[in-house]
C-alpha cells in the first residue's frame, strides 16, 4: 500500500498508539489502514457416492482440480458464498448446507471454510472459471492433480467420515503448499 483510501497522501508503516503491530497509517489524515486475511468458502458437492469437482481454468492451479470455492464478498454470509462460487464455478445448485472444514493458513491470510452439501440436480456444467465438472466416486479421484492441500484434506475427511455417517465440523492448519516437481 503507497497511498491512503481516504485522502489519497501517502502511508507509512508505523505501530499507531495502542497498537502492538505494523500498520500502514497516512502521514496527513491519520487513517490506520487494517488489512485483515481473506475467507474463502466453497462447497463439498454430493449426490449419492460422488462428489463434484472443477478443473481450474485459472491461475493458481491452472488445469488441477478442485472443489467449487472462491473469496466472500461483503455483505453475504459464508453459506451464501459458498452456494454463489458452487454456482458460477459448476452451474449447480446446492442445497441442506452444513459447515464441515475450516483451515487456518496464516502463511497466507486466509482462512478457508467448507460446506458440505447436496447437488439439488444433475444439471451442471463448466462455468468460466472451470475447463471441466464432473462427478467422482473416491477410487476415481484425481488425488495427484488436486489444486490445493485444503480440498485433498476435506474430501479425505469426507470419505473417511462417510463410513460411519458422523460429519464433526473440523478445524486444522495446514502447511503452505510445496512447490510442483
Amino acid at each position: 500500500m503507497k497511498f491512503c483510501s481516504q485522502c489519497g497522501s501517502s502511508v507509512e508503516q508505523r505501530i499507531p498508539t495502542g497498537e502492538n503491530r505494523l500498520r500502514f497509517v497516512c502521514a496527513h489524515c491519520q487513517t490506520i489502514h487494517y488489512q485483515n486475511p481473506r475467507i474463502v468458502a466453497g462447497c463439498l458437492p454430493v449426490w449419492g457416492e460422488q462428489v463434484l469437482l472443477c478443473r481450474r481454468a485459472i491461475e493458481p492451479r491452472r488445469g488441477y482440480w478442485t472443489l467449487p470455492a472462491g473469496f466472500m464478498e461483503n455483505g453475504e454470509t459464508m453459506a451464501e458464498a459458498a452456494m454463489r462460487e458452487t454456482d458460477e464455478e459448476a452451474c449447480a445448485r446446492v442445497r441442506d448446507l452444513h459447515l464441515y472444514t475450516l483451515f487456518d493458513l496464516p502463511h497466507i491470510s486466509q482462512l478457508y471454510v467448507f460446506f458440505r452439501a447436496e447437488l439439488a440436480d444433475l444439471d451442471f456444467c463448466a462455468g468460466e472459471e472451470s475447463l471441466e465438472v464432473r462427478l467422482f466416486h473416491e477410487h476415481d479421484i484425481p488425488w495427484n492433480e488436486l489444486a490445493f492441500p485444503t480440498v485433498g484434506r476435506t474430501l479425505e475427511c469426507y470419505f473417511a467420515d462417510r463410513i460411519d455417517q458422523r460429519f464433526p465440523v473440523r478445524n486444522e492448519g495446514l502447511a503452505p503448499l510445496r512447490p510442483r516437481q
